[in-house]
Parts: C-alpha cells; sequence; structure tokens
C-alpha cells in the first residue's frame, strides 16, 4: 500500500499541534532545524536526529558512468552527496 508523504503545510501543523503553539513557530522551528543540519552536512559534518537517524555528506571519487538512453561511457567527476543513515529505534517501529 502506497501512501502520499506528508507536506510541509501537514508537518508543520502536525508539530504545531504536538507542541501546543501556533503554526507561525512550528514552521519557524522547522526552518531553524533545517537550516542547521543543511548548514553542518554543506560544511562537511554531520548531525543525527535521535530517534530518527544521521544525515551526513560523503565524497564520491571520479569515476565511469554509463549514459543509459545511449549507451556511451563517460567520465564522472568526483563530486559530494548527503548521505542519511536511519537510526536503529526507527527501523524497529517500522518493523514492529
Amino acid at each position: 500500500m502506497t501512501q502520499k508523504p506528508m507536506t510541509k503545510t501537514q508537518l508543520v501543523a502536525a508539530l504545531a499541534e504536538a507542541t501546543g503553539s501556533d503554526k507561525k513557530t512550528a514552521n519557524d522551528f522547522l526552518a531553524a532545524v533545517t537550516d542547521i543540519v543543511t548548514k553542518e552536512v554543506a560544511a562537511g559534518g554531520a548531525v543525527t536526529l535521535p530517534g530518527l537517524g544521521k544525515f551526513a555528506c560523503r565524497a564520491r571519487p571520479e569515476r565511469m558512468v554509463r549514459n543509459p538512453a545511449t549507451g556511451e561511457q563517460m567520465k564522472k567527476d568526483a563530486d559530494r552527496v548527503a548521505k542519511v543513515t536511519i537510526a536503529k529505534a526507527l527501523k524497529d517501529v517500522i518493523n514492529a
């Protein structure tokens, strides 16, 4: 069964209800957390959100890739990607 992902509006409303605050305050908190995580990961650091997981940045080396449309092999430059490692607590809840 596929369920639609929660939208930002729905998340803000749920945060406001869970914390007993208004939607503007909840939106400000969500924006602050997003900004903090983004800046830290972009700087090469990592952020752990207890019970959810760890956000980190990792470097990928230069490598050969294939264009699926043409089958042509080409070199892809080294880059950095965000990596999310799911916390055991969340895995346990999902698989319960």
